[in-house]
């Protein structure tokens, strides 16, 4: 079979902890679906290590063949005895921040007082997380950001999204080229793939550029109805509508949500595995 490279989003898209019902049979069938030989799996995840191992323990997920994690800043190799980082990825996204580092970055913002350190441990060497109320304007306050950084010279990505169980704003600044569709595209490219054996899955914001990307990527059914409009806005206008598919339920029997909404999407772009073992109800 053409090879496929499916990178996977985790909380809310293939692991079903939001609010919406998950179909029964869903993650069954992608587990073996992703067993198949010539697919290769990726978890593209704002989680750190540690948070994407528990994931796989406690929702019973298969050990991808790469994590992309932290929003991206970082990329690990997986093989049955370690994890091993691409050291290439960090020195290709550590020029963005013209040798500050991430405390020297977290100084230059420390008096606006609409931003919150996250935790420590949800913090990473290219990777500088803040809460801020759910109701801010996330839009001015992204700028003022980016104001003061390139003062310094620091070309930052800003990851704005919502913890909708906390009630919470979430904000990642990230080195420009960190992302997580660089980060993708980086992979896709390391790996000898391209658009045509490449899918992404996402459900949120900080999916966006992925969604809207010429990668073809499917948006979970149960996404939030605001960034369906606005992936469904950005494609069309940059010319990539047919590389997004919303997910709707109703494929194979199931409803679309989380891992159902993946295995939706890999039918439609790609109607080759549409009936391969795992991917259909046998």
């Amino acid at each position: 079979m053409k090879p496929l490279l499916l990178c996977t989003d985790l909380d809310r898209t293939l692991v079903p902890n939001g609010a919406e019902p998950e179909s029964p049979d869903a993650r069954p069938r992608f587990r073996r679906f992703v067993s198949r030989p010539g697919v290769t799996l990726a978890y593209v995840s704002g989680r750190h290590q540690g948070l994407v191992r528990e994931a796989i323990a406690e929702y019973d997920l298969p050990v991808p063949d790469v994590v992309i994690g932290d929003v991206g800043t970082s990329i690990f190799r997986v093989t049955t005895s370690d994890w091993e980082p691409l050291a290439d990825w960090q020195e290709e996204i550590g020029r963005d921040w013209a040798g500050i580092g991430r405390d020297g970055l977290a100084e230059r913002l420390v008096d606006i007082d609409l931003l919150r350190l996250q935790e420590p441990e949800k913090q990473a060497p290219f990777k500088l997380s803040y809460y801020a109320p759910v109701d801010v304007d996330s839009g001015a306050l992204k700028s003022e950001v980016e104001a003061r950084l390139a003062l310094s010279g620091v070309n930052a990505s800003l990851i704005w999204s919502i913890d909708e169980a906390a009630e919470i704003g979430l904000l990642d600044v990230l080195p420009a080229g960190a992302t997580k569709y660089h980060a993708v595209d980086f992979l896709m490219r390391r790996l000898g793939h391209d658009e045509t054996t490449t899918l992404f899955a996402g459900d949120s914001g900080n999916d966006l550029e992925v969604l809207v990307s010429p990668i073809p990527s499917v948006l979970v059914a149960n996404g939030h109805p605001e960034v369906r409009e606005q992936a469904l806005r950005l494609a069309a206008a940059s010319g990539q509508a047919d590389r997004l598919y919303c997910a709707h339920g109703g494929w194979s029997g199931m409803n679309g949500n989380y891992s159902a909404g993946i295995l939706e999407g890999i039918a439609h772009f790609r109607p080759d595995l549409a009936t391969a073992p795992g991917i259909d109800a046998g």
